[in-house]
């Protein structure tokens, strides 16, 4: 039996709390989700909004993605195509999806080959594959909930547990949910994002296993031997 560490799929939230700084966390969003054209398993996927504050994150995000440069790389764009038609034509099926079942683009709907550009969906509900598939692509649902409870539930049933993200004043609050979340890192007012010279980098459940960095992954590959000397038969 080889030890193995495995770093697999996400589909991180970033749950969103009444007393948010929504200018701080519209930032963060945005570059958590379409840094790389959204090609990141540590990609902020969906967010989960409280109701109240939702209507104003929304614009605050959509106003910041009007501001994407997206072409090629040799033009230094940020969104530019995806990495082959296989899976521009997955994220193009997602968003057709969430189109047909009623959420509401926030952005213009454009692809040009395997060039998706940014797009923002509101109202998106459970029952989208939007709110559950990983993308991998350049594509953000705002999933609205009434309660931190139904933000941690919906966070929580995805089968991948790779990272979180929260944003709230409230850091007692933010430590008492963090420790609720299946997953294996989370950002308290910051984007999700690989960290492995910096924290502990792992997922649970179907986003991998074992620990990366540098002291953990040493000890991940390390086989410990035991001899023991009975001094009582000596």
């Amino acid at each position: 039996m080889r030890p193995i560490m495995l770093e697999l799929g996400g589909k991180d939230a970033a749950i969103v709390l009444e007393d948010a700084d929504l200018d701080l966390t519209a930032k963060n969003i945005v570059a958590g989700a379409f840094d790389y054209s959204g090609q990141r398993c540590t990609a902020i996927k969906r967010v989960l909004v409280m109701d109240s504050v939702a209507d104003e994150l929304v614009e605050k995000v959509t106003a910041l993605v009007g501001n994407i440069t997206v072409g090629m790389p040799e033009e230094s764009a940020s969104v530019t195509p995806l990495i082959d038609t296989k899976a521009a034509d997955f994220v193009q099926g997602l968003i057709d999806d969430a189109v047909e079942q009623g959420a509401t683009a926030k952005t213009e709907l454009k692809r040009e080959g395997n060039l998706i550009y940014p797009a923002v969906f509101d109202h998106v509900t459970t029952d989208m594959r939007l709110a559950w598939e990983e993308p991998f692509g350049p594509v953000l649902p705002f999933i609205r909930v009434s309660s931190v409870e139904e933000a941690i539930k919906i966070s929580n049933e995805s089968e991948f547990g790779l990272q979180g993200a929260i944003f709230t004043q409230d850091y007692p609050r933010a430590f008492a949910i963090a420790e609720q979340l299946e997953v294996g890192t989370v950002h308290i007012n910051n984007k999700t994002q690989r960290g492995t010279d910096n924290f502990p980098f792992l997922g649970v459940k179907g986003s991998g296993a074992g620990t990366q960095g540098v002291k953990y992954s040493i000890e991940a590959m390390t086989r410990v031997k035991s001899t023991v000397f009975d001094v009582a038969n000596y």
